[in-house]
């Protein structure tokens, strides 16, 4: 009997597992299998792995060959496996020894001719080898740069499997394809900040006007807070909406490994870079719900509320989103996850996200002042509006109606009633940044022992229990004349902590409550 072994790391989700393939050359026909539940493209890997070992001069054996991925109870997708099937085959059949991997773990994908293709995941996959003490991995040449953000772990880059039979001690006879040695001169991944010169294109000074819509933003960011903007078309709702990861604060070292490890699984790691910009996801109006949320067959894989995570997910035209994905969305906006159950297994993804909606007044946009301009009818506006249901208007903080410009000088009506704002002076969203960090440094402070990060987290029993009696009772009025439900009343009062902290004071009054309470409902 002659077995061979070697280390993989799967993903469900984020979640990283260690997964053992042993292979076993036995006598009987020519035949090759793997067992273990893979999928459809782990199932195809026995003829690439065939071709990848012919090519490094190994004979293939004329028997049965069979490799087990264990748990074997766990199903196992993708290619990026190929690597530790070859090599647990290798291993079998004497070219490399066995004793040298129990301590080593194999990534990549093969391609026919042995040469060795990059992989999506490394980032979280190397996270979790680093805990689990590994002290070596192989990886594809190609994912260098993304193993390069993990330090303390010695990674092997290869471009062809006879590189690690070389490693190993073995020998190999192989050749290198010019295409792959190209492909493995790829540019390095950026590390980006909030400072750096481009880091975002648009900025809250290029906004004309909107004074009021711009201290609400400012709000939201420092409480992070949802918010719903309704305007005509052409007012700017989209351009602020844009505006708002600039006056965000830089992520912290551990939400920048959250952000990266979701891009690496998603395979845009080298397009964004690791960056404490908080990422921003516009999905159109026709997504499915599928691609908000996550699905696919088999194990799901991540949608834009995941890419969005510790970031923004901007809806423009969110009546016209499909009733079915707004409805989606319910849970994540509350606990920060969404948890996917298919048939061959439940994955959860993070979904900590800022939620902005943009709409217009009514289908045809006209729906604003007079309404002169407007052609739709009563029950065309019902139907529009009727999309976004009471559940999910419930668990938006901020509502606000932005006017139509006036004039290219910038006054506009300040409909909100805030009184921020100098129309004479256009705040950059370096300044507005500023304001939010303090408001947030404060709210940190206060939350310490509990573990919030913003008002937006902060549960309903602290909330109720250290803000003034005077100010709840306006709460209370609220709720009795139905203009605020329990859920509603404990955003009201986030609010009013949110507006108090951008206002240096500890605690909101009376005034922060009326003003939070005036906040969750748009103005005509």
């Amino acid at each position: 009997m002659r077995l061979g072994s070697a280390k993989s790391i799967g993903l469900v989700g984020l979640k990283a597992f260690v997964i053992n393939a042993q292979a076993f050359i036995s006598p009987g026909l020519p035949y090759f299998s793997i067992i273990g539940l893979p999928d459809a493209s782990l199932s195809e890997s026995r003829e690439r792995v065939k071709s990848a070992c012919s090519s490094c001069g190994f004979r293939w054996p004329q028997t049965r060959v069979t490799v087990n991925l264990s748990p074997a109870s766990r199903p196992k997708r993708g290619s990026s496996h190929d690597l530790a099937i070859a090599t647990s085959v290798l291993g079998a059949g004497g070219v490399v020894p066995v004793e040298g991997f129990e301590q080593t773990i194999a990534l990549g994908e093969l391609n026919l001719d042995g040469s060795v293709l990059p992989i999506t995941g490394v980032l979280p996959i190397l996270a979790y080898a680093k805990e689990l003490g590994v002290q070596r991995v192989f990886l594809p040449e190609a994912n260098m740069e993304e193993a390069a953000i993990v330090p303390g772990i010695e990674v092997t880059g290869l471009m062809h499997l006879g590189q690690l039979v070389e490693h190993m001690g073995g020998r190999a006879i192989y050749h290198i394809p010019d295409t792959v040695v190209d492909s493995g001169q790829t540019t390095d991944i950026t590390i980006q900040d909030q400072n750096a010169p481009g880091a975002t294109n648009l900025d809250m000074d290029q906004v004309i006007g909107q004074e009021g819509t711009k201290w609400a933003l400012t709000v939201a960011a420092a409480g992070g807070h949802h918010i719903l903007m309704v305007g005509p078309p052409g007012a700017g709702k989209s351009m602020m909406a844009r505006c708002l990861p600039g006056i965000l604060p830089p992520l912290g070292a551990k939400e920048q490994l959250e952000v990266a490890s979701i891009r690496s699984l998603c395979g845009t790691l080298k397009q964004y870079g690791v960056s404490d910009i908080p990422p921003f996801e516009a999905p159109h109006h026709t997504a499915s719900m599928a691609s908000l949320v996550g699905g696919g067959s088999g194990l799901a894989t991540p949608g834009a509320i995941t890419k969005a995570h510790c970031g923004v997910l901007f809806m423009d035209e969110a009546p016209e989103f499909s009733p079915r994905a707004l409805q989606a969305l319910r849970e994540p906006l509350e606990i920060g996850e969404i948890i996917l159950s298919r048939a061959k297994g439940s994955t959860s993804f993070p979904a900590r996200f800022q939620l902005v909606m943009a709409a217009n007044p009514c289908p045809c946009g006209y729906g604003y002042g007079t309404g002169e301009r407007c052609t739709c009818s009563p029950r065309e506006r019902t139907r529009y509006w009727n999309r976004i249901s009471g559940p999910i208007m419930d668990r938006i903080d901020i509502q606000t109606t932005v006017p139509p410009v006036s004039d290219l000088g910038g006054a506009s009506p300040n409909v909100t009633g805030l009184g921020h704002g100098d129309a004479g002076h256009r705040q950059s969203s370096a300044e507005i940044r500023q304001q939010v960090i303090m408001a947030r440094e404060a709210a940190g402070k206060r939350f310490k022992e509990e573990g919030w990060t913003c008002n937006a987290q902060a549960g309903g029993e602290w909330l109720r229990a250290n803000t003034g009696q005077k100010s709840l009772a306006v709460v209370n009025e609220a709720m009795r004349k139905k203009h605020l439900s329990l859920r509603g009343a404990d955003r009201t009062l986030r609010l009013a902590w949110t507006l108090a902290d951008l206002d240096g004071r500890y605690g909101p009054n009376v005034d922060d409550v009326a003003v939070g309470i005036m906040m969750r409902t748009r103005t005509a």
